[in-house]
């Protein structure tokens, strides 16, 4: 079946390009309701980035699963000659979100559990983990420490083992929400009663030709799903991280990525608009300001 992009539901979308098939594949929350009961992963696949053959299951949970619900945020990656999903579950032993590790012989699926569980820490509430290659060959994830455990919502990172089974050492705290000068706190509910809790959502990294370490984020700007930008001062993972002044998109739309296409544009995919079941993935070109080597978004 084919779809067209505005007719694809999805949260978080995550784009792998494959230039010897001319061919990209699209993964992300794909439950109808992703907030209840988990499904599984979909994954649609295009050569223009407006119509997709799909949806075709990549995982469905086996018996036994360490989730039942809560399936968020898939990533995968091409690496050591496997591919790898990175993906948010909540745990069924203590209800708490973390990110697992699965793995594939092919990004059709099926993806079958790497990790023993979440490799994010048992007690905490963590989220959108993503994985980062440094200089010397190590792989990092980086990984949101949910503001519903400390208000001001982290931005984490921690060295995984060789074959991405586990974490290798203790989280450290990149940064936390509130440090960005765009974000605003969550508006007041029954269940929010005070004013001093972010959100951090769906770290993305990206390093730029000229050698320069971004990462894409997202948070809220008066309610609305927004996503910033942040540059390490050192190059590397553990920063310090410098939060752009103001958001890279704020209209309701964040938790991205970035991909080239295979003419060579530089593009970001998110999810617009933040409220279920009416997200779409869009698409939308990049480019770096030659003054300043800050991310912008290309006027079309």
């Amino acid at each position: 079946m084919l779809k067209k992009t505005n007719e694809i539901q999805i949260r978080d979308p995550y784009v792998v390009p494959v230039e010897a098939e001319q061919k990209y594949y699209l993964f992300g929350s794909t439950d109808a309701n992703i907030w209840g009961q988990g499904t599984g992963f979909d994954v649609y696949v295009s050569s223009d980035l407006e119509q997709w053959e799909g949806p075709k299951p990549v995982f469905r949970p086996e018996d036994g699963f360490y989730s039942e619900e809560n399936f968020w945020a898939p990533e995968v990656y091409s690496y050591q000659g496997r591919y790898y999903m990175f993906a948010t579950f909540r745990r069924r032993e203590n209800g708490k979100l973390g990110t697992a590790v699965l793995a594939s012989e092919s990004l059709l699926g099926p993806f079958q559990p790497h990790s023993q569980g979440p490799v994010t820490p048992y007690d905490w509430n963590s989220l959108d983990g993503t994985l980062f290659i440094d200089g010397e060959g190590q792989p990092w994830m980086v990984f949101c420490h949910e503001w519903k455990d400390v208000s001001d919502g982290e931005i984490c990172a921690a060295r995984l083992k060789e074959d991405l089974s586990e974490l290798q050492e203790e989280p450290v705290t990149l940064f936390r929400a509130s440090e960005a000068p765009w974000t605003t706190p969550l508006p007041l509910t029954e269940k929010i009663k005070t004013l001093d809790n972010y959100v951090t959502d769906g770290p993305f990294l990206y390093r730029t030709d000229e050698g320069a370490l971004m990462m894409l984020w997202a948070s809220f700007v008066q309610g609305r799903y927004a996503l910033g930008v942040a540059v390490s001062a050192s190059g590397s993972v553990t920063g310090p991280w410098v939060q752009e002044e103001a958001p890279l998109f704020q209209s309701d739309g964040g938790h991205g990525m970035i991909f080239r296409t295979f003419d060579g544009r530089l593009m970001l995919t998110i999810h617009t608009p933040n409220r279920t079941p009416d997200e779409r993935p869009i698409f939308l070109e990049l480019e770096l300001e030659p003054k300043d080597g800050r991310l912008g978004l290309r006027e079309r």
